[in-house]
């Protein structure tokens, strides 16, 4: 059987990293695409010790010639595009450079795709964000969408031109439409590692208190590592199709904080509303918790919570990790990162 290639572009981040290990497990010949003024780094792709294992290429989605010169060397069986400028505040203040990246990058793989490869099986990194005010609770592949910040709607703009493009051009293309999903590897910039990394500083050094925003925004949180498995299979379909990947489950913001503070053994009391809530150390009396209206986003995004019966009925695909157990072991992993000194890059 001749080995099948697959391109990752956002190879390097938390997602990447865990498909790049999933697909070499699975025989796959792996080509990371990075941008050649990346300042990640390979670290994600070093701790699950695969780094050595994978190739690299580089790669500009905002350059058509070089992503149709990356598709005619590599000739990709399978691409999995994860690539975007991800960060939802941000996009606040960069929304043009995040639509470029993101949903004109997409486009750009896209007809890459259709003039350079038309067999590829193509990948789309969709988002929960795209549902934004959401207008139906649980949101399933049919729900309208309702993006509150300028990622959620870059986001919206690939994921419907994935759509055009399989109905156009009978590309073999899809998006998953993933909700929150953390890990050990997320970057420390993202809340639920602030969360857990924060919480293991306070533990471990007493440093804190750890300044957040809406503690009432409610998500549902799975394992990036059960996530990238739903990718792979949406490939492996005779047919493209969009699929809501979720654990049907959500939860505040509040809650996750709570369930980090009892993975590090401390107990917390909640004080006061708004913008006076915080929370304290039961045994200490210091505060471990307080709130930074900085952190607040300009268009909030309440209530997120998906229905994976699609995926579960076509794909065989339900999550393994409950939230309990993924923030135990972030917190578990962090734990061990402060303990040693080694938190910088991550």
């Amino acid at each position: 059987m001749t080995r099948k290639t697959a391109l990752i572009t956002g190879a390097t981040g938390q997602d990447g990293a865990y498909l790049a290990k999933l697909l070499l497990g699975k025989g796959y010949r792996v080509v990371c695409a990075m941008r050649r003024t990346s300042g990640i780094g390979t670290w994600r792709l070093q701790y699950l010790q695969v780094l050595d294992d994978v190739e690299f290429v580089s790669m500009e989605l905002t350059e058509d010639s070089n992503v149709r010169a990356v598709l005619e060397t590599v000739r990709p069986d399978e691409i999995y595009n994860l690539a975007a400028q991800s960060f939802v505040g941000d996009s606040f203040s960069q929304p043009l450079y995040t639509t470029q990246v993101t949903a004109v990058g997409a486009l750009r793989l896209l007809e890459g795709v259709r003039t350079v490869i038309p067999t590829a099986r193509f990948y789309q990194a969709s988002t929960s964000e795209m549902f934004g005010k959401a207008q139906q609770v649980p949101q399933t592949e049919k729900t309208p969408f309702y993006p509150r910040s300028p990622y959620g709607v870059a986001k919206l703009f690939a994921h419907w031109s994935v759509v055009n493009y399989r109905e156009a051009y009978g590309l073999h293309c899809c998006s998953g439409i993933l909700f929150n999903h953390e890990s050990p590897l997320r970057g420390a910039e993202f809340l639920p590692r602030k969360v857990t990394l924060g919480m293991a500083k306070y533990a471990l050094r007493g440093e804190g208190p750890l300044r957040v925003g809406n503690l009432e925004a409610r998500r549902d949180w799975g394992h990036a590592n059960d996530y990238v498995d739903a990718m792979w299979r949406m490939l492996q379909t005779d047919a493209g199709m969009d699929f809501v990947v979720a654990t049907g489950r959500t939860h505040t913001v509040r809650d996750f904080i709570a369930l980090a503070a009892k993975a590090c053994g401390i107990s917390l009391d909640w004080l006061g509303t708004g913008l006076e809530e915080r929370a304290l150390d039961r045994a200490s009396g210091k505060t471990v918790v307080s709130i930074d209206p900085a952190f607040y986003r300009p268009a909030e995004v309440d209530l997120l919570i998906g229905d994976p019966s699609l995926a579960d009925r076509v794909l065989g695909w339900r999550p393994t990790v409950q939230l309990e157990d993924l923030v135990a072991e972030m917190v578990d992993v962090d734990m061990r990162r402060v303990a040693s000194n080694h938190v910088s890059g991550v």
